[in-house]
């Protein structure tokens, strides 16, 4: 599978289109079949088996955790990752967990609730959830989400991390007879994520959204997880391309490494909690807001004031002249 060009698009993603030819794949961030010599640039943890096929991060069995993690930091600002992975198991409809995430963080091998990672990461998270722990939900499972986070915000496990989330899709992944593929794009500030789930050899846009900001130096690693019930959650290749993009010699000349991962949106995430359709809505206003569109009602009435009477004094003078 190579790196999205023009023809896989097919018009369903509106951002800038890089040439084939200017996209590579970068071994040192890549892992692919048959995984030989894998072991001097990823790392494996918990319940990890790498045969010559695929990298099971777990088992279909409770209470498993895994991880792999790329050991040579990222220092590309403009990347694209294509992960084709498989999540197959016994577990009828509904029961069955609880998925894989793919990240690009500060810190690898740091164990922790979300997907067996650390929940308070610094980076971008790519979660390919297969259970529904919110019975309150209105949503389809499997789901893919995003979430950018500065170490201050916690995944919600209980509430699938709708609070925080930067958008998501539906899409069926489990046991599917073909192949599987869900592809990270960054770029200038945009992230892009797509799937290709269907068979049919083309992308389909999952999320789309700009604003945001990552550092370099960070890590690529895959990790899963699974509680009362299981499934098989296997990475089958992992092939990261550097995009080839020209940037402003402001840009350039920045240290990029010093950058704190942040999502400029017009509200902040934690407003999806008391929003049940997950939509986007406005910002409250804020003290400045206020004082302008108080500001503006008030020069309103003015004018009205002034327009009325001056309408009122011309009605008056002409019903003089009919005297």
């Amino acid at each position: 599978y190579g790196p999205l060009h023009p023809s896989s698009y097919l018009c369903l993603v509106c951002c800038d289109i890089t040439d084939g030819n200017t996209e590579h794949l970068k071994r040192e961030h890549s892992l692919t079949k048959p995984y030989q010599g894998v072991g001097a640039q990823w790392d494996f943890s918990g319940s990890t088996l790498v045969t010559s096929s695929y990298v099971r991060l777990t088992p279909d069995e409770r209470s498993k955790q895994g991880s792999i993690w790329n050991i040579v930091p990222c220092y590309l600002k403009d990347w694209e990752m294509h992960v084709q992975f498989k999540v197959h198991g016994s577990g009828k409809k509904n029961l069955h967990g609880d998925g894989i995430a793919i990240w690009y963080t500060k810190e690898r091998l740091h164990p922790g609730p979300v997907f067996s990672n650390n929940a308070h990461f610094y980076g971008l998270a790519v979660f390919i959830d297969t259970y529904s722990n919110d019975d309150a939900t209105d949503r389809s499972f499997p789901y893919i989400s995003a979430m950018v986070n500065n170490g201050s915000v916690s995944y919600d496990h209980g509430k699938d991390g709708r609070s925080s989330e930067l958008g998501g899709c539906s899409a069926e992944i489990r046991n599917r007879e073909h192949d599987t593929y869900l592809a990270i794009r960054y770029s200038k500030g945009r992230l892009t994520i797509m799937v290709d789930v269907d068979d049919r050899n083309e992308w389909k846009e999952c999320i789309d959204i700009g604003g945001v900001r990552l550092p370099t130096g960070y890590f690529f690693g895959a990790s899963a997880a699974t509680g009362d019930l299981s499934d098989n959650h296997d990475i089958i290749s992992m092939k990261l391309y550097q995009l080839m993009v020209e940037h402003t010699p402001e840009e350039e000349n920045l240290d990029w490494t010093k950058i704190e991962p942040s999502v400029s949106l017009l509200k902040s995430p934690k407003d999806n909690i008391d929003d049940p359709t997950g939509n986007f809505r406005g910002t409250p206003l804020t003290g400045w807001k206020v004082f302008l569109l108080l500001l503006c009602a008030l020069l309103g009435i003015v004018v009205c004031a002034v327009v009325g009477a001056v309408v009122f004094q011309k009605r008056q003078e002409r019903n003089k002249r009919f005297y």
